[in-house]
């Protein structure tokens, strides 16, 4: 048996839907290679796939784990206290595959992370890092950001304070006068961002990179708002909420088209400017004022701009807001003339049955894509219709449940082999292509159920299909044993220098896309990234 034949039928038994649980708690082996890290991270598990994973000795098997986007996160609590800081900072970034939608965290594990002592007994993370890259992961949901004020363990409520302009008056009170005195000194060292003075004393000391966001979400004096048309660095004023009704005048006439474009839509905009902007020679300018008087709050502001301009490609994150509009907001947007409200009312997933019937059938072909990547309750044939038509939203639409496998014969000659290759995995098909040209689409037709133990035999020892037959469901179980017993039994195990090999160099603000701490990590994380699993 050849190195790669093996390799492939480990990586197709890793992802065979009907692999029994013996079998899968097999390839933790690490006579398997990477095939059971490639597991623990690409598929969803048995629970006692799921357990065996949680007490492995080998920490890439449980590092793994902690970037699975298919366990219930729940159950990888555990890990959140891992003695390996490497495995908690894996689970505090979150799957290294990135979804445009991350599932939140459960409370427990986010405490655990957010009031850890150490960084874990390897020593290459620090607590502080650790609790940065869970900042920046997206896991932290919104309900838990809002209970942080007061929730009663000191470390939570310190985080709270850095967060300052998301909380109430109240609860900036309440933490001014913590018992705690380091919620104390945290507060105090926040709560500059509303006190115009302060944020002008302040300015000078802070660094470049972070001024832009002070002018863009702070109160300002008047001083550093001339000084801010003085330096020409006006565009963070365009969307500060904090920003002077003369200041917005002022830029409701600035010569530059892009700063009159970002004023234009602001919800506490004059009239008199509104009706000026609305006559703008720049179309942009226009298409913004058009839009009055639809963002009344700034809540409805910033639910306009994460999707306004953004075109039909557009895969941003989708992300929970801090604050939403109310259903009766977006109802109205979802029947509104233009295009762009329509578009918001698209990318709301609580719009009703009712209204995600008729923007399925919108005219604007954004809006229906919208409607396709953020609804739930989106129909199957616009999801099949937007994976065809718009390559970008592939890896996203295939996410989602309602996603259409079955019915597909029609596409099985279409020129796209993504698209060819979703037919050949369809059940219903008579006859898969397990000869087309493409090895996606082999791959994908040798995976499809309606194949017989016999077709596959021969499938299992082509070198074009045989991770694919691996993967089969329809591959009896005994025979995946066998199979399994082939492969372990010939492999050469790796020493232990190569599989424990650790290179510790780089930091932690590296980016986290694809995985944030590779530098930190074996080799083996490097290959893993070209692909998780068949």
């Amino acid at each position: 048996m050849s190195d790669s034949l093996r390799e492939l039928w480990l990586r197709g038994i890793a992802f065979n839907p009907a692999a029994p649980s013996d079998v899968l708690i097999r390839l933790m082996d690490r006579a398997a290679g990477k095939a059971g890290p490639w597991m623990c991270e690409g598929r969803d598990l048995p629970d006692d796939v799921i357990d065996a994973a949680l007490r492995h000795p080998d920490r890439s098997i449980r590092r793994a784990l902690a970037c699975n986007r298919h366990v219930d996160p729940s159950r990888l609590a555990p890990l959140a206290a891992d003695p390996s800081g490497i495995v908690r900072g894996w689970l505090a970034g979150g799957p290294r595959s990135r979804s445009r939608w991350v599932r939140p965290l459960p409370d427990d594990i986010l405490v655990t992370l957010l009031t850890a002592q150490d960084g874990g007994e390897d020593g290459l993370l620090t607590e502080h890092e650790i609790v940065e890259e869970l900042r920046s992961s997206r896991q932290i949901p919104v309900s838990f950001y809002r209970s942080m004020a007061g929730h009663e363990h000191p470390r939570i409520r310190e985080q709270a304070a850095w967060r300052w302009q998301s909380l109430t008056p109240a609860q900036r009170e309440a933490l001014l006068d913590d018992p705690d005195p380091a919620v104390r000194e945290a507060a105090r060292k926040s709560c500059w961002e509303l006190d115009p003075e302060a944020v002008e004393a302040t300015l000078p000391s802070i660094g470049a990179l972070s001024k832009p966001h002070v002018l863009a979400t702070c109160a300002l004096s008047p001083a550093v708002v001339e000084q801010c048309f003085a330096d020409g660095m006006v565009h963070p004023l365009t969307w500060n909420r904090h920003t002077p009704a003369n200041a917005v005048a002022r830029l409701a006439r600035h010569p530059e088209a892009k700063v009159r474009e970002m004023v234009a839509a602001r919800p506490d905009l004059e009239a008199d400017l509104v009706t000026e902007l609305r006559e703008d020679p720049d179309q942009d300018v226009r298409t913004r004022a058009r839009l009055h008087p639809f963002p009344r709050t700034w809540a409805e502001y910033w639910a306009i701009q994460r999707v306004i301009g953004h075109g039909a490609d557009c895969t941003c994150p989708i992300t929970e807001p801090a604050t939403e509009p109310s259903p009766d907001w977006f109802a109205a947007c979802a029947a509104a003339e233009e295009p762009v409200l329509r578009r918001v009312a698209a990318s709301w997933p609580g719009l009703p049955a009712t209204l995600v019937g008729k923007l399925a059938q919108d005219d604007d072909e954004e809006v229906r894509i919208r409607l396709a990547c953020h609804h739930s309750l989106a129909p199957p044939d616009l999801l099949l219709d937007v994976f065809i038509r718009r390559p970008a939203h592939r890896p996203h639409l295939q996410t989602l449940s309602a996603f259409p496998r079955i019915g597909m014969a029609h596409l099985i000659n279409h020129p796209d082999p993504e698209v060819r290759a979703l037919a050949a995995a369809d059940p219903a098909l008579p006859e898969p292509p397990v000869q087309d040209s493409d090895e996606s689409v082999r791959r994908a037709a040798a995976t499809n159920p309606s194949l017989t133990p016999d077709a596959l035999e021969s499938l299992l020892t082509d070198l074009r299909t045989a991770e694919g037959a691996a993967a089969n469901p329809s591959l009896p179980k005994a025979r995946m044993r066998t199979l399994l017993d082939r492969c372990l039994n010939s492999a050469t195990p790796p020493t232990a220098s190569r599989r424990e090999a650790r290179t510790v160099s780089g930091g932690v603000n590296e980016s986290h896309v694809g995985g944030g701490f590779e530098s930190r990590l074996d080799p083996s994380v490097q290959e893993m990234d070209n692909g998780v699993g068949p």
